[in-house]
């Protein structure tokens, strides 16, 4: 069913069903759940869950802005509609922020960071439209090669639910780039920023031609399926979990998809014996808390020299013990919930089953299960002392606030215990000595290296993994290869004769 969206009418922009946008209309199903507040579980509204028919529908709509416009020819135009969903973020910024800060469970200052983030990256593309060309040359007399880069054509994103914003535009604007159209699986989990997302933001691009963004909001994952098995969607943007990266991908295998995928991670954090301790615990401590532990590069690993090792136990138990759990309504809190009540559960586990293999207990932390936070998705960090790097808990990626301290003796042993992962997103080293530093990052096995600092992201550089931690690149102009096929063509003009 397609009807104008319940709240497109509204200035507050507040969305109380969330619909999906198919070929620039609102669509309905016969399907609905609830949204809740996870810092209350309180409902915040309805949403229309996705069906398979949906997807459907929205591939084929991609499908026909891609053959029937001039976006992917029309490069003057996808700058100009990048800009224009530029603006759009920047003039919704309040509203977007105030949704996703109570569906999401974000403190406002998480929000703020993640919705800020969007314009800087639709106008780096938007310049690199206007800017990345191809190449030619004359290989031999009589003839000239031309290499042309062109869409491939329809890109499935999908968004997972802990940054739904940032990291489905971190997708979606390489993609508009390169002159692909889009289908877009957002999660359930966040209908309401997402029907926002659309309702006010990407709507309001005048110049966007129908059906070259589409969106729908699942909750689970059996509509996406249709965009990772179809023929008509070549390439595949995905950031998730890497259980799920290998399954879309052996699913998309028949086709031989091009996928794109930014998976899990388990952040190494060195810290050697020279560090100033004083401006890396506030730093390790906010690496833990940051979106309440649910993020890729989550500072989940704590390496420290052991010369060092019980000062900065002590320096982080503090600080963790001390930090204030609360909702986004709250301007004084300091991390928010998880995204739900099974997460809490999921998160408590792993850390219980770490406890009875023997992870020494340092800060328990754990689910909030007295007071008025008790009707919420909250968890208090924990802290667990490590001598085993085979553990589980150190293994396996908790997306919690959950961070484990192991010693070492020496620059060998730190990298060694660093790359003892199947991850390789990121890692973070401390040293006042800049060879070190250097040194360690060259030999560390991840995508991304902050010396002295985390989570330090520009758009002009690339991020993304190594080993199981992802394939190809975000952000940087390597984004716009997951969406464009290399052409070469020859024009055989015959050998000119030079007159005398």
């Amino acid at each position: 069913m397609t009807e104008q969206h319940p709240e497109s009418k509204e200035s507050s922009m507040k969305t109380t069903h969330a619909l999906h946008w198919i070929d620039g209309d609102w669509i309905d199903g016969d399907t609905v759940e609830t949204s809740v507040n996870p810092a209350t579980y309180e409902p915040i509204g309805t949403y229309s869950n996705a069906t398979i028919a949906v997807a459907t529908s929205a591939v084929a709509a991609a499908k026909r802005a891609f053959d029937t416009t001039t976006w992917p020819r029309d490069r003057h135009l996808r700058a100009k509609v990048l800009h224009q969903l530029a603006d759009a973020f920047e003039r919704n910024t309040e509203a977007l922020v105030d949704i996703l800060a109570t569906e999401n469970g974000k403190v406002r200052g998480e929000a703020y960071f993640e919705v800020n983030m969007v314009p800087s990256k639709l106008r780096y593309y938007a310049s690199l439209v206007r800017t990345e060309y191809g190449r030619s040359a004359e290989p031999k007399p009589g003839s000239i090669s031309i290499l042309v880069r062109q869409p491939m054509g329809v890109a499935g994103i999908i968004a997972p639910w802990n940054s739904p914003v940032v990291l489905m535009i971190r997708s979606l604007a390489p993609a508009l780039a390169a002159g692909a159209t889009a289908v877009i699986k957002m999660p359930g989990q966040t209908a309401q920023t997402n029907s926002l997302v659309c309702a006010k933001i990407m709507s309001e691009a005048a110049d966007l031609p129908r059906g070259v963004i589409n969106l729908f909001t699942e909750k689970g994952h059996r509509s996406a399926t249709v965009m990772i098995d179809s023929p008509d969607v070549p390439t595949i943007s995905f950031t998730g979990s890497t259980a799920t990266g290998r399954a879309i991908s052996e699913v998309g295998a028949k086709h031989l998809k091009r996928f794109g995928l930014e998976l899990g991670g388990k952040t190494p954090m060195i810290v050697f014996d020279d560090a100033e301790l004083d401006v890396v615990a506030p730093k390790l401590e906010k690496a833990l808390t940051v979106f309440a532990g649910q993020f890729c590069m989550t500072g989940s690993r704590i390496l420290v020299q052991r010369s060092i090792a019980g000062k900065l136990r002590a320096m982080l138990a503090q600080r963790f013990e001390a930090v204030k759990v609360g909702p986004s309504s709250d301007p004084t809190s300091e991390m928010g919930p998880l995204i739900d009540k099974p997460n809490v559960e999921r998160v408590n586990r792993a850390v219980e089953q770490a406890i009875a293999a023997g992870a020494e207990v340092i800060v328990r932390g754990g689910p909030v299960t007295e007071g008025p936070l008790a009707k919420g998705a909250f968890y208090r960090p924990t802290l667990l002392g490590v001598t085993d790097p085979k553990m589980d808990i150190v293994q396996m990626e908790t997306f919690g606030p959950v961070v484990t301290i192991q010693a070492f003796d020496d620059e060998s042993e730190a990298v060694r215990l660093a790359n003892d992962s199947e991850f390789g997103l990121a890692a973070s080293i401390w040293t006042r000595d800049v060879d070190r530093g250097f040194r360690v990052a060259q030999a560390v096995h991840a995508g991304t290296i902050w010396i002295n600092d985390w989570a330090v992201i520009y758009d002009e550089f690339e991020e993304g993994g190594f080993k199981q931690s992802g394939l190809g690149r975000m952000n940087g102009m390597a984004a716009m290869e997951d969406f464009v096929e290399y052409k070469h063509i020859t024009l055989s003009h015959g050998e000119l004769v030079a007159r005398p």
